[in-house]
């Protein structure tokens, strides 16, 4: 029943900024904290703020990250809903932020779902990317990349774009995967480590056995 409310009051966040239908995202999202973020890119879309709800949830996100006591308050189920809203309208306009900023931390805080902020900020910039043309792409090595290893691997994976997309490529480093690489590019994933094939050989023999 929960949800049902909160899902509710998520189309009226939506439909409340501007008439009409709503604006189709670029990408699916999924979950709760999807229909948040896909409702607030249909709202900041019809009123032309894209970019300015981005960059307000973006500090706002990195406040939270260098202010334990905001992630406190964010996260903690011991203040009531009320007092987080009022705290949050406050807030918002302390910080000059666009009422599409601040109505989607008070309708969260009033649907008890504040402490899902953060996700639901990281799939509105993920929503924001895919607008871009941007396509996210990390490679986990088990050790670091060179300059000319990591610019022929972003000529490689330039070939699975399409048209007026561009790669946002992002490195990791686990020692564990022996060699080779793990690569995910936008909803493609490809283990072409050792370690992947060494289970596969292990699991082959113990199944012969």
């Amino acid at each position: 029943m929960a949800t049902s409310r909160a899902l509710l009051s998520v189309r009226a966040f939506s439909s409340s900024a501007a008439s009409g239908q709503m604006v189709k995202a670029p990408i699916q999202v999924f979950g709760l904290e999807g229909r948040y973020a896909t409702a607030l890119y249909s709202a900041a879309s019809k009123e032309k703020k894209l970019d300015i709800v981005e960059k307000e949830l973006t500090g706002f996100q990195n406040q939270m990250k260098a202010d334990a006591r905001l992630r406190e308050f964010i996260k903690t189920p011991i203040i009531q809903r009320g007092a987080k809203k009022e705290a949050l309208t406050k807030i918002g306009a302390a910080l000059k932020l666009s009422s599409l900023s601040t109505n989607l931390m008070t309708l969260m805080a009033e649907n008890g779902r504040l402490k899902s902020l953060g996700s639901v900020i990281g799939l509105f910039k993920t929503l924001m990317a895919a607008h871009r043309g941007e396509v996210a792409c990390e490679v986990t090595t088990a050790k670091p990349l060179d300059e000319a290893t990591r610019k022929e691997l972003e000529g490689a994976l330039n070939g699975f774009l399409k048209k007026g997309q561009t790669i946002l490529l992002t490195t990791k480093v686990d020692p564990e995967l022996l060699g080779g690489m793990i690569v995910s590019i936008g909803d493609k994933y490809v283990d072409m480590s050792i370690a992947s094939k060494v289970k596969k050989m292990t699991e082959v023999i113990s199944a012969a056995v």
